[in-house]
């Protein structure tokens, strides 16, 4: 049996190069913003204020529920928190 070895965890798990690489860049995102949230010591209520969104969504978030955040959704996000994001793009290995 051989052992097939992969980038990241997305690459496993999802069907296509696209899907893993959205899921990465949703992944990095949410992580950015839960740590932004605990940092900032906010709660769920607050979060969800600033965001524009409703708590039990922020508790998503806080969750990793990647699979319902669009790409979009969290850069607006990240840019309503005062985050820089950015794509930085590079050769796949």
């Amino acid at each position: 049996m051989s052992k097939q070895r992969f980038q990241s965890v997305w690459d496993a798990i999802e069907d296509t190069p696209q899907l893993a690489a959205s899921m990465r860049a949703r992944a990095e995102l949410i992580i950015e913003l839960t740590e932004l949230i605990k940092k900032r010591g906010m709660t769920q209520a607050d979060a969800a204020k600033m965001f524009g969104v409703t708590q039990p969504r922020i508790s998503d978030l806080m969750r990793g529920k990647v699979e319902l955040f669009s790409l979009d959704a969290l850069v607006d996000m990240a840019a309503i928190a005062g985050l820089a994001p950015h794509v930085k793009i590079k050769k796949a290995a």
